[in-house]
């Protein structure tokens, strides 16, 4: 009798059982794996530095040299802000120049990195007619850019004057590069292309963030100026450039001193939101030699999404702190409670101070006097009691510590100074440290 190799008909329900369980449980993970966006992600902290410049104006290193080195160092998203300029189109720079600028191994480092087939040039070596052809931002991105890890955002640094002085503000994340639109005096130029970024921003319909770049360069941007262009919400509260006098000198107040005294009047004279804190690189150098090296000072912003449009939009609701070199893990202000607190992550044999900076309320004939001030043009004058503006109104060591308003500030805010030197300073007895923006201007 021949053997009947068919199965039970109970073993081979059993068995595509078995398999619509694999295929189910195969196609259940299949989902999820790509359906990871769709799920309500915590917010978190990204690393970003906004102001970086390549050899697309004055830098001295390729773009996606200089994407790469932040990248590669944990940051989360990079502009590039080329004076006047995006990274778009054709454009070949004579190699003689860019060695000029940098050193004789640029060449082979941007090889080494990117590959033969990737570098481009023409002519021949030795030539005055030798150049490198310089890569555009979309051409280059995807080899760079990662899913939750990095992303390059396009920007420019619109860099116009007036009365002799530099008026520099970045766009970032433009369509287009936008021309400097001038103006009779600082305060307006400031005004007139704070006017064209929001237009762009407008009519392109996208996020856009401006920012006010290193108002001491040149001590060319004053206090009463920034008070002024309240379009303006944004400054660099630190700059890494050796060269903007960030501490101010005998006649001009440092940058953080500008801060606050632009939020007094702000708060009192035109009862407008406050300007947000910023730190940058303004890097150009990027070969170990003396100058604005990458590295100094960034911005950490919470967001849900890694994407410029959620970035910015984080930034515009103040969820964002300044820091070179200090790394907070929380800063929660309850408007309730009008309680600031903030976390700090700790290193290893590293003690950390946190001041928190008020401005305190003016009385009643203070605040009459600067309301009475209808153009504003020198609205610090204003300010009778200067020793109300940037107040120290408390101290603290603990890795925890938080301020509860008392009634009478203006706003609070905090900055944390650790015992640790600035790894790379860009001026004399640097320490590290993390700035908070400025709250508690619901209180009127």
């Amino acid at each position: 009798m021949q053997a009947n190799s068919s199965l039970p008909r109970s073993c081979t329900f059993a068995f595509a059982f078995a398999f619509a369980i694999l295929l189910f449980t195969g196609c259940l993970t299949f989902l999820t794996s790509n359906s990871v966006e769709a799920a309500e992600p915590e917010a978190r902290w990204w690393k970003g530095n906004l102001h970086t410049h390549s050899l697309w104006s004055d830098g001295d290193q390729f773009p996606e040299m200089i994407a790469d080195w932040y990248r590669t160092r944990d940051y989360n998203f990079v502009a590039l802000t080329d004076h006047n300029v995006l990274s778009e189109g054709i454009r070949w720079m004579p190699y003689s120049a860019i060695v000029k600028r940098s050193d004789d191994g640029i060449l082979d480092r941007y090889k080494e990195r990117f590959g033969n087939a990737w570098v481009e040039t023409r002519g021949e070596p030795g030539t005055p007619e030798f150049a490198v052809r310089l890569k555009p931002l979309d051409e280059f991105r995807n080899l760079v850019e990662e899913r939750n890890q990095f992303i390059m955002i396009p920007a420019e640094e619109i860099s116009d004057r007036s009365e002799g002085k530099p008026v520099h503000i970045n766009a970032t994340n433009v369509a287009e590069a936008l021309k400097p639109a001038g103006g009779a005096t600082v305060r307006e130029t400031m005004q007139n292309n704070l006017r064209a970024i929001l237009e762009h921003e407008k009519s392109h319909g996208r996020e856009v963030l401006p920012h006010l770049n290193h108002p001491n360069f040149g001590y060319a941007v004053t206090a009463d100026d920034l008070a002024a262009v309240v379009s303006e919400r944004f400054f660099e509260v630190y700059n890494g450039h050796p060269g903007v006098n960030q501490l101010g000198d005998a006649t001009h107040p440092s940058v953080e001193s500008i801060w606050d005294t632009v939020n007094a009047i702000r708060r009192t004279a035109l009862n407008v939101p406050p300007l947000m804190g910023i730190a940058t690189d303004d890097s150009h150098e990027y070969h170990g030699k003396p100058g604005s090296r990458p590295g100094r000072g960034w911005v950490m912003v919470r967001s849900q999404y890694l994407t410029p449009e959620h970035l910015i939009r984080a930034m515009k609701r103040g969820d964002f702190y300044a820091s070179s070199g200090v790394t907070l893990k929380d800063v929660q202000y309850d408007a309730k409670t009008k309680e600031l607190k903030l976390e700090i992550a700790p290193e290893d044999n590293v003690t950390y101070q946190t001041e928190f900076i008020a401005t305190l309320k003016p009385d009643d004939t203070d605040h009459k006097h600067a309301s009475d001030n209808t153009d504003h043009k020198h609205a610090s004058d204003e300010i009778d009691d200067k020793q109300r503006v940037g107040q120290r109104v408390f101290s603290s060591n603990s890795l925890s510590p938080s301020y509860q308003l008392k009634g009478n500030e203006l706003y609070i805010r905090a900055v944390v100074t650790s015992n640790k030197p600035h790894q790379d300073p860009s001026f004399k007895d640097q320490f590290q440290q993390a700035w908070t923006q400025p709250v508690g201007w619901e209180n009127e």
